[in-house]
């Protein structure tokens, strides 16, 4: 038995990730074992709970990954820790289409109570049908508790929680209007300087939780038997391919700085399984580790184009490697940094990157995001992932050699981008998920 919460809301924008990152740091400052997760693709918010947990936080998500994968991951990451905490995607029901995909969809399949989050800057007793439909309108979650966040009063709060009352559920605290406190914008790197911000309002949020929520009735009734029970029949990719792994272990390099940090744990985990890792810098780095396998993930190479330019070493020995025959993976920021040029402004200076893909790559002059579930099917297998994205592609000089596989939406309907392969170097704009996946696979 061990304290399980999952976070959601009535609507987006209540709060969650604010919330969430305090009670992981209340819950750390008591002296326990945190293990924090979130819902859905989104790896910003995931870099927030890791901050404020001192935990590396995991993504669940319904559609990139099986039930059992689901269950698998949650049951490992959080066998060592003394609560489970959730940060859910949106609002509770909202999913991809209906409720797949949804927060309601994770704690369903994993048996989590769901503590409900309320802005109730502007809301009184007429909150009372609205938590009564949030209570009734799916028998697989169960609300253990709601928290209103933005109340101004004492006599505010008063009247919600009559409302929560007369609906039979439980009224577990608030925290009052705190000007001030609000999250970097999502284009925004996650700098030194940043973290130590996110540290300081996980600190105050937590202070506040303390004062006004029962923490303690809120972790009672959220006790539940752990691990979560698998779904049956038991299946899992992750199994099904343990022994394409090599005899001997690879030799991995993995791009991480704040110019490319968007990584699933999972993922980073999965390539431990076939490879010895080691991290580079090609923001602060001159050499390029010796590899079989280098990754470059996402992030935001746009907000450090002129940095990287200087990074000559860095780059050449990118192109080299890749002359040579080297495997290279690269995702969104990864791509854009083997592309020929980046703007990172639509009529400024086009800085010359790694120059292995002849594309050109600019942020236009009103940056506009380019998100969504994406799926692919390459060398027999499929891969599942999530674009997300505000920079464009300027001029794509590849030939149609280069271009492997469709990238289509979670429809399979829409043709959405496409795989890039150049010799050995495999790239895209999507955040591919392998964690049940065999990534060498694409290279057979």
């Amino acid at each position: 038995m061990k304290p399980q919460i999952l976070i959601s809301a009535v609507t987006a924008g209540s709060g969650k990730t604010l919330f969430t990152m305090g009670l992981l740091r209340a819950l750390k400052n008591r002296g326990m074992k945190v293990q924090p997760y979130k819902c859905g693709p989104d790896f910003i918010d995931s870099q927030y709970l890791s901050i404020a947990a001192d935990k590396e936080s995991i993504n669940l998500d319904a559609w990139m990954s099986s039930s059992t994968h689901t269950q698998h991951i949650y049951n490992r990451y959080g066998e060592q820790a003394d609560a489970c905490i959730t940060e859910g995607t949106a609002a509770l029901f909202d999913g991809y289409r209906r409720m797949q995909g949804s927060s309601a969809e994770i704690a369903s399949i994993l048996n989590l109570p769901v503590v409900l989050l309320v802005n109730a800057r502007m809301a009184g007793y007429s909150v009372a049908p609205l938590l009564y439909g949030y209570k009734h309108f799916y028998s697989g979650v169960h609300i253990a508790g709601v928290i209103f966040n933005q109340v101004s009063s004492p006599a505010h709060y008063a009247h919600l929680r009559e409302a929560c009352s007369d609906t039979g559920l439980d009224c577990l605290g608030y925290l009052p209007v705190m000007e001030g406190f609000k999250l970097s914008p999502k284009h925004n790197a996650i700098s030194l300087a940043n973290r130590r911000i996110i540290d300081e309002q996980a600190n105050l949020i937590a202070s506040q939780i303390e004062k006004s929520i029962d923490i303690n009735r809120m972790l009672n009734r959220c006790n539940r038997n752990f691990p979560c029970q698998y779904t049956l029949p038991y299946y899992s990719d992750t199994e099904d391919d343990m022994h394409t792994f090599p005899m001997h272990k690879i030799k991995i390099a993995i791009a991480r700085d704040p110019a490319f940090n968007f990584t699933y744990q999972e993922n980073i985990s999965r390539l431990r399984k076939i490879g010895e890792i080691t991290h580079f810098s090609p923001l602060y780095g001159y050499d390029l580790p010796e590899a079989d396998l280098i990754y470059i993930p996402g992030g935001y190479p746009e907000l450090f184009a002129r940095q990287l330019h200087r990074r000559r070493k860095m780059l050449e020995s990118l192109k080299d490697y890749a002359e040579a025959g080297g495997k290279i993976f690269a995702e969104c920021g990864g791509m854009v940094f083997l592309g020929r040029t980046l703007k990172s402004k639509e009529n400024g200076t086009a800085y010359p990157m790694s120059n292995i893909l002849p594309i050109d790559f600019t942020m236009p002059s009103v940056p506009k995001l380019v998100s969504g579930y994406r799926k692919m099917s390459y060398k027999d297998t499929e891969f599942k992932g999530y674009e997300f994205h505000y920079s464009s592609i300027l001029q794509d000089d590849t030939s149609d050699a280069c271009r492997i596989a469709s990238i289509t939406n979670q429809k399979g309907s829409e043709n959405m981008a496409t795989l890039y392969r150049y010799k050995n170097v495999i790239a895209s704009y999507t955040h591919w998920y392998w964690g049940e996946k065999d990534l060498l696979k694409l290279w057979l």
